[in-house]
C-alpha cells in the first residue's frame, strides 16, 4: 500500500469515507453536497494513489473490498481525530448545545455508556443527553431518538448504520448453580440444565440448534425480555444464560461453561438518521461513541 503522507489529499479520503458510510456514490454526493462524478474521480484517484481497489462497484451500490475495510479504519480514525482537534482549537465544543436522545439496550446503558457520557460532559457540557432503553429501532424512525446502539444492522433505507465493533456471547451460569447441579462434560449433560430464555423463544431455540443444542421450550422455565434481568437470574443461580461476554465478565460469580458452544459474534452497530450530516451535536456524540465503543 503506497501512502505518502506528504501527498495526502483529505478531499479524496473524505470522498472515500462518505461513500463507505453511505453505500453508494450518489448517496455520498448528496451527503457532501457534491456531484457524483466529482466523488467518483476522487475515489478513483485515491485508489490509484494507494495502488489498491477500495470498492467492488455494483449497478447502484459500492461494497468495500478487504483492502478498503482496512483503509476505512485508518481514515475514520483520522476523521474523528480531526473533528476533536477542530472542536478543541475553535472552542466549538463549548458552543454546541441541545438535546441528543440515545436509545440502547439496558446493559449497554448501565455498564458501558456511563464512562462515555462522563467524557462527553467534559468536552461539550451544554449538550443534554436522554437515554432510552429499548431493543427496537422505531424511536429513530419516528424521530423520538437521535442515535441507537444495536446488535443488528437495520434495514430501513432512511437510517445511517455504522458497524463500530463486535463482542461475543457465551453460556454462563453461577458457580453456586454449577456446584449444585454439576458442571457439564458433554452435550447430554448440558441439555439436562435449566436455561434462561429471551423474549423470542423459538428464534433462540433455532439458533442454539446450530451449536448442537437440541432444546425445547421445557428447557426454559424462566424468560426475560431484557439483559439486566437475564444477568440477575443467572447470578441468582436460576440457570444457564446466553450472555454478552463483556457484561457477564463484570460479575466474578458467573462462570463460562461449555467452551465448544462458541463464542458467538455479536456486532455493535451505531445507527442514526440523516440529520447526522447537518447537526453538530449529533455528529459529536455519534463520533465519540464510535471512537470509544469501537476501540481496540
Amino acid at each position: 500500500m503506497n501512502w505518502d503522507a506528504a501527498d495526502f489529499d483529505w478531499n479524496q479520503a473524505r470522498a472515500f469515507l462518505a461513500t463507505a458510510e453511505e453505500g453508494s456514490l450518489s448517496a455520498a454526493a448528496r451527503a457532501l453536497g457534491q456531484t457524483q462524478p466529482t466523488l467518483s474521480r476522487q475515489v478513483s484517484a485515491l485508489e490509484d494513489k494507494l495502488g489498491i481497489t477500495l470498492f467492488e462497484r455494483g449497478p447502484r451500490t459500492m461494497s468495500l473490498t478487504a483492502a478498503g475495510l482496512e483503509v476505512l479504519d485508518h481514515v475514520r480514525a483520522m476523521h474523528n481525530a480531526a473533528t476533536r482537534m477542530s472542536l478543541s482549537a475553535s472552542g466549538q465544543s463549548q458552543a454546541i448545545a441541545g438535546m441528543v436522545r440515545i436509545t440502547t439496550t439496558d446493559t449497554m446503558a448501565c455498564y458501558h455508556l456511563p464512562p462515555i457520557l462522563k467524557l462527553l460532559r467534559e468536552r461539550a457540557p451544554d449538550i443534554e443527553i436522554e437515554i432510552r432503553t429499548s431493543n427496537q429501532l422505531k424511536d429513530l424512525i419516528t424521530r423520538e431518538a437521535d442515535i441507537a446502539i444495536r446488535h443488528a444492522r437495520p434495514t430501513e433505507p432512511e437510517l445511517i448504520a455504522k458497524k463500530i465493533g463486535s463482542t461475543t456471547a457465551n453460556l454462563y451460569a453461577s458457580q453456586d448453580y454449577l456446584d449444585r447441579v454439576g458442571r457439564p462434560h458433554s452435550l447430554a449433560d448440558l441439555q439436562k440444565l435449566d436455561f434462561l430464555g429471551f423474549e423470542k423463544q423459538d428464534t433462540l431455540i433455532a439458533h442454539l440448534k446450530h451449536y448442537g443444542l437440541s432444546l425445547t421450550r421445557s428447557h426454559f422455565p424462566l424468560t426475560a425480555d431484557n439483559g439486566l434481568a437475564s444477568i440477575a437470574m443467572a447470578r441468582a443461580g436460576l440457570g444457564v444464560g446466553i450472555l454478552i461476554a463483556d457484561d457477564a465478565e463484570l460479575f466474578p460469580e458467573l462462570e463460562q461453561i461449555w467452551p465448544d458452544f462458541g463464542p458467538v459474534e455479536v456486532p455493535i452497530w451505531l445507527v442514526t438518521h440523516r440529520e447526522l450530516h447537518t447537526s453538530k451535536r449529533i455528529r459529536l456524540v455519534f463520533d465519540l461513541i464510535a471512537d470509544r465503543l469501537g476501540g481496540p
